[in-house]
């Protein structure tokens, strides 16, 4: 029997290593962030051209996702970091719409915490899309922080 406490938390907050803020940002340049740790209203704002989210981690996950897809709807540049819960309703509704999926091979250790997270992690990268444009899949792992891209496939859903 699997325990639940391997699926849960003390809390939803998982603090990005800036380790990983400073890969994202060569590739996409600095983007803005409407949920800083125990910050509110990012859900409620427009967001700026480019945005990096990394929501609190549980429920709240669905409405994040979902103003992602929204505003990349809008032309937007949206970077989320996520876990992977393919057995979710926002990975099937949102996570399934992002323009890139990027599996990250290992487990993050998030700034702040003694070990690393007891999930896996995902990024997906949303921008506006033809609904024929193929979704790229990639994995990526980090080793001594420094990326080995592969692309995996291109699909199209």
């Amino acid at each position: 029997m699997v325990s639940r406490t391997l699926f849960s938390s003390k809390t939803p907050h998982w603090e990005t290593p800036q380790w990983l803020l400073e890969y994202l940002w060569r590739i996409f340049g600095q983007m803005d962030d409407p949920c800083p740790l125990n910050g509110s209203g990012g859900l409620t704002k427009s967001w700026k051209r480019k945005t990096y989210v990394n929501p609190p981690y549980g429920k709240p996950i669905l409405q994040w996702t979902k103003k992602a897809y929204e505003e990349s709807m809008k032309g937007k540049l949206v970077v989320m970091l996520l876990p992977v819960r393919s057995d979710t309703l926002w990975w099937n509704q949102y996570a399934l719409k992002a323009s890139e999926i990027w599996f990250i091979i290992g487990r993050i250790k998030f700034k702040g915490a003694n070990n690393s997270a007891p999930f896996p992690s995902v990024i997906l990268i949303f921008k506006k899309k033809h609904k024929e444009t193929p979704i790229k899949i990639k994995s990526i792992k980090f080793n001594d922080r420094q990326p080995q891209v592969k692309t995996v496939k291109a699909v199209t859903l």
